[in-house]
C-alpha cells in the first residue's frame, strides 16, 4: 500500500513540475476565468439582489470551462511527448497514474479559483470569505476532475480530443454543477448549511462513486 501512495505522489509531482516549468496550462485557465469574469461584470446591466442569485451560476460555469482547458492537456501532453507509453510502462499500478493526474487536476483548479475569488468578491460586491463555500468549492472541483481525468484518459487517443472531451463531460458532471451551483448559491445568499445539505450529499456520494469507477476502469480505458 505505501509503494501505492508512493506511485500516486510521483504521478502528482511530475505533472506539478512539468507545469512548473512551462506554466502554460495555468496561465491559460487563469487568463480565460479573468476574462469571463471582465465580461459578466461589465455586460451583465443587473442590480446586486439578481447579480447575487446569480453569482454562483456564474462562478461554476466559468470554473467548469476552465477546468476543461486543463483536462485537455491532462493526458494529452504526454501523448504529444511520447511519454505516454513511458509512463504506461512503469511498474506501478494503472491506477495510481489515474489517482496521480486526478489530485494534480485537483491542484491546479483550486490555484486558479484560489487567485479568482478575490476578483469575483470585488466585481460582485459579495464577501465569498465563506468556510461553507469553501467546500463546496473543493467538493465540486473533486468530483470534478475524478469524472474529467478518467474521460480525458478516454479521450486522450482520439483525433478530434478538444472537441470530444467536452462532449463526454459535461453530461456526466452535469449533476456535480447542478448540486455546486445549489450549495454554492446557498452559501453565498446567507441560506446556510440547511439548504446546501442535500447537495451536498450528491456531491460526497458522487466524489466516493467516481474514483471508484476511475480505479476499476482506468486501467482497462488506457489499454484500449
Amino acid at each position: 500500500m505505501a509503494n501505492y501512495f508512493t506511485a500516486v505522489w510521483a504521478i502528482m509531482r511530475k505533472d506539478l513540475a512539468a507545469e512548473w516549468r512551462s506554466r502554460q496550462m495555468v496561465s491559460a485557465m487563469l487568463v480565460f476565468v479573468v476574462l469571463v469574469i471582465f465580461i459578466f461584470a461589465f455586460t451583465l446591466d443587473i442590480d446586486m439582489l439578481t447579480r447575487r442569485q446569480i453569482a454562483a451560476g456564474v462562478l461554476w460555469t466559468t470554473f467548469a470551462f476552465a477546468g476543461t482547458l486543463g483536462l485537455n492537456r491532462t493526458l494529452a501532453t504526454e501523448g504529444e511527448r511520447g511519454s505516454l507509453d513511458g509512463l504506461l510502462l512503469a511498474p506501478v499500478e494503472r491506477s495510481a497514474i489515474y489517482f496521480g493526474k486526478t489530485l494534480a487536476n485537483l491542484f491546479f483548479m483550486l490555484v486558479v479559483e484560489i487567485f479568482t475569488l478575490p476578483l469575483y468578491a470585488v466585481f460582485y460586491n459579495m464577501s465569498l470569505a465563506q468556510p461553507g463555500l469553501w467546500l463546496v468549492l473543493v467538493l465540486g472541483s473533486w468530483c470534478f476532475c475524478t469524472a474529467g481525468t478518467l474521460l480525458a484518459a478516454m479521450a486522450a487517443q482520439a483525433r478530434s480530443r478538444e472537441l470530444l472531451l467536452p462532449v463526454l463531460l459535461f453530461p456526466v458532471v452535469l449533476p456535480v454543477l447542478v448540486a455546486s451551483v445549489r450549495a454554492s448559491s446557498a452559501f453565498i445568499n446567507g441560506l446556510g448549511m440547511e439548504y446546501a445539505l442535500s447537495s451536498l450529499n450528491i456531491l460526497v456520494v458522487y466524489g466516493l462513486i467516481m474514483p471508484a469507477l476511475g480505479f476499476m476502469f482506468f486501467d482497462f480505458i488506457v489499454e484500449e
